[in-house]
């Protein structure tokens, strides 16, 4: 998503050559160009998927919506199967029209990981619920802080649920630090994505995400944390910024990696 005007052979070709290994991938685009054929590109290019963004939205009360829900799901972990990552990043969802009940719309999201948590078991992938910061409670995520998502992941084995820790989303609470930890000690990190806080937020704030070492983000100290954790995998960048998607994507993706290595390294 960091830069989603490359194309997939675009985005492979240049992860190749500016040595970047492993690719986290958005469903959108893969169901654009074939999720076969994605599976195949990205393996002919020697890259390892990370993850698979996102299954999720499990707040409808509405019954239809409820199943429409699950069975979207159900498809999201076959894709994530395909494409050969064990991961599927879960945005849980936000309150359904007209509703102001928080606690239930995650009691919701648990009653919805007991039918989807083993079915993603047997196929080798891992749910990772991802915390949102409180601005998008309402419309995308009733799970804002990383100990709610514990909360959430801690009813299911842990190799069937865990977490995403997301520095653009938790880096403010002053609890996370500790989240960490005991996410790690569960063998619960099954994501670690970095972006940075710059303000002010464009209209909209979703598309805010700042650049690496442009905002208010100890993005080294983070990368520290979560590997005190346990954590040994690739590390995900993840960028929504207009600006940055105006720009040739190359260009964008060669200032990331060197960004990484100077802000987080």
């Amino acid at each position: 998503m960091t830069v989603k005007q490359l194309s997939l052979p675009e985005l492979t070709e240049a992860c190749v050559r500016l040595g970047v290994p492993a690719v986290g991938l958005w469903r959108e685009p893969v169901a654009e160009y074939g999720l076969d054929a994605t599976a195949k590109l990205v393996r002919d290019a020697g890259l390892a998927v990370t993850s698979l963004c996102r299954g999720g939205f499990l707040t409808a009360t509405d019954p239809a919506e409820r199943a429409r829900a699950l069975d979207d799901n159900r498809a999201a972990i076959d894709e994530a199967a395909v494409l050969g990552t064990d991961t599927l990043v879960m945005v849980s969802g936000g309150l359904p029209p007209g509703s102001r009940d928080l606690t239930a719309a995650r009691e919701r999201i648990a009653d919805a990981l007991s039918v989807l948590a083993p079915y993603a078991g047997e196929r080798g992938v891992r749910l990772a619920i991802e915390p949102l910061h409180p601005m998008f409670a309402s419309d995308r995520c009733v799970v804002p802080t990383l100990d709610q998502a514990l909360d959430l992941a801690e009813r299911f084995p842990a190799d069937q649920v865990g977490v995403v820790v997301d520095t653009y989303h938790i880096w403010w609470d002053d609890r996370a630090p500790a989240a960490v930890a005991r996410a790690g000690a569960a063998g619960r990190i099954h994501c670690f994505q970095l972006a940075d806080w710059t303000t002010p937020l464009p209209a909209g704030v979703l598309n805010g995400r700042g650049q690496l070492g442009d905002g208010a983000i100890d993005l080294r100290a983070w990368r520290e944390r979560v590997e005190a954790a346990g954590w040994a995998r690739p590390i995900e960048v993840e960028l929504f910024n207009d600006g940055l998607w105006a720009r040739d994507g190359v260009e964008v993706l060669a200032e990331t990696v060197e960004r990484f290595v100077d802000c987080a390294g």
